[in-house]
């Protein structure tokens, strides 16, 4: 298909804006919405033994995970005293904890005696002891007994705690970091707070909650999920109606990346025009029906005279949301209600935004296995107004040979979200394996609609170098 080039940007798609597709509609769009950063941060490649090496594997797991921020579960999930997740990453672990107060807070998982975890799994617990001795601890953290006392006199009177890791909670989820150090959760997160603010997360639930066993390094399954242009060829039935390769990218601060693909628009990559009748037809031909409202979405999808399927699928989701939750969307513009606005927070959290139920991405490593990794999928609903938040789903686990498509609708996706799904997995396998063959040693990724992988890498190497740094100086 040949496309006319009317951009004045030479370094994009000829293709119309983000910004150019939000003018066309029919509600004022939040400034937040408008595109922001585009720094120039070069296109030096990046070396594959960041995928590939379990020694670079070892240098994240002594540099990096200790010393970010990071997601470890919804505040929903632990809401009694005592209620306490278990969250593992690189071969840590922490207990996550509500306290008597409401607090939560987060302890190392390792018995201070001869270092067996002190829980396996979560639950509501009123003490952490050590099925290997019996020593025991309060559910704050405070030395609570140990049957051979007598036997410790290197104990008495010194404070044997377990050793506390950082939290902090935004929007329902708990945040760790097991650096005592660090720099604030609310500086790491930075404007998302504000961009975010308006569709109230914390007044969500987990709807589902998939975690499932990838064949590749974290960083390769992340990067799966931080740009667009890859729906040409793994989701070809999406190009009627997703704008792909003329996605919005920007780098709002150092710990904050996002990238915004308009819904209802047809993809650039097209060999034909579609029907605006055509391009609501080939969203709920992929399993969407549910995202807008599951029961209340109408049966009839013909678009009326004089408007557009981005119009009319934004005024169907404005109603049928409203009727399944009880909320008032009216004022909603149509870019919150069928876009796909995600925002990344470093290392590895993905959140979205707008006002359809929210998916929430987690990458972290599969404990010292650096060729595969843990991706956790959220989707969060809102709860209904005027009635009980209902219960968090709890986690369903899918192995790494098992696939989203037969497990996905197990859990509560849709068929079609399964089905896009397994399309990014059946991708991932042969992205390591093909790493691992390379022959040049490097990767070379886009300027413009790859930049926030190319952040990605760049803010690991300044972890590492600070932590190397500080370990040399002893």
């Amino acid at each position: 298909m040949n496309i006319p080039v009317k951009s004045i940007r030479q370094d994009r798609h000829p293709a119309d804006t983000y910004e150019e597709i939000l003018e066309r509609d029919s509600r004022p769009i939040p400034e937040h919405l408008r595109e922001g950063p585009v720094p120039d941060i070069g296109t030096d490649p990046v070396d594959v033994d960041r995928y590939v090496r379990p020694e670079f594997a070892r240098l994240e797991e002594k540099y990096l995970w200790p010393r970010i921020w990071q997601m470890a579960c919804r505040e929903e999930e632990i809401p009694n005293p005592g209620d306490t997740l278990v969250y593992e990453v690189a071969g840590r672990s922490l207990l996550v904890t509500r306290q008597k107060d409401g607090s939560i807070r987060a302890f190392h998982n390792s018995c201070l005696h001869r270092g067996r975890k002190l829980a396996t799994l979560g639950g509501c617990k009123n003490e952490f002891r050590c099925p290997y001795h019996g020593i025991a601890w309060n559910t704050d953290g405070s030395f609570k007994d140990n049957p051979i006392s007598w036997d410790f006199p290197q104990w008495e009177g010194r404070d044997v705690s377990l050793p506390e890791a950082l939290t902090g909670t935004w929007a329902g989820f708990v945040f760790i970091n097991m650096d005592r150090g660090a720099k604030p959760l609310d500086e790491v997160l930075g404007p998302i707070k504000e961009h975010f603010a308006r569709y109230e997360l914390e007044e969500c639930y987990i709807h589902f909650h998939v975690q499932k066993i990838v064949p590749c390094n974290w960083k390769a399954a992340a990067e799966a999920f931080m740009e667009s242009h890859h729906a040409i060829t793994t989701h070809p039935q999406l190009l009627p109606y997703l704008a792909d390769v003329n996605s919005q990218y920007d780098v709002l601060s150092d710990y904050v990346t996002r990238q915004f693909s308009a819904q209802m628009v047809p993809s650039p990559y097209n060999t034909r025009d579609f029907t605006d009748n055509e391009i609501v037809q080939a969203l709920m031909g992929v399993g969407s029906r549910a995202a807008i409202g599951g029961k209340n979405a109408p049966k009839d999808f013909t678009v009326p005279e004089g408007t557009t399927a981005r119009k009319f699928m934004a005024e169907m989701t404005r109603n049928s949301l409203g009727a399944e939750d009880g909320h008032d969307y009216s004022a909603a513009s149509d870019a919150e209600m069928v876009d796909a606005l995600l925002y990344n927070v470093f290392p590895n959290m993905s959140f979205w935004a707008g006002f359809m139920p929210k998916l929430t991405y987690r990458w972290r490593p599969n404990g010292h296995d650096h060729t595969t990794s843990i991706m956790d999928i959220y989707l969060l609903k809102r709860a209904p107004k005027d009635a009980d938040r209902p219960r968090p789903a709890p986690v369903f686990e899918i192995g790494v040979d098992e696939s989203m498509v037969e497990y996905g609708p197990k859990a509560g996706m849709t068929d079609g979200l399964a089905a896009v799904f397994e399309q990014d997995m059946s991708n991932l396998p042969h992205v390591q394996t093909g790493m691992e063959a390379s022959e040049t040693g490097v990767l070379h990724l886009g300027r413009y609609s790859e930049m926030r992988i190319r952040k990605m890498h760049q803010m690991i190497d300044r972890y590492l170098a600070e932590g190397q740094a500080a370990a040399a100086k002893g």
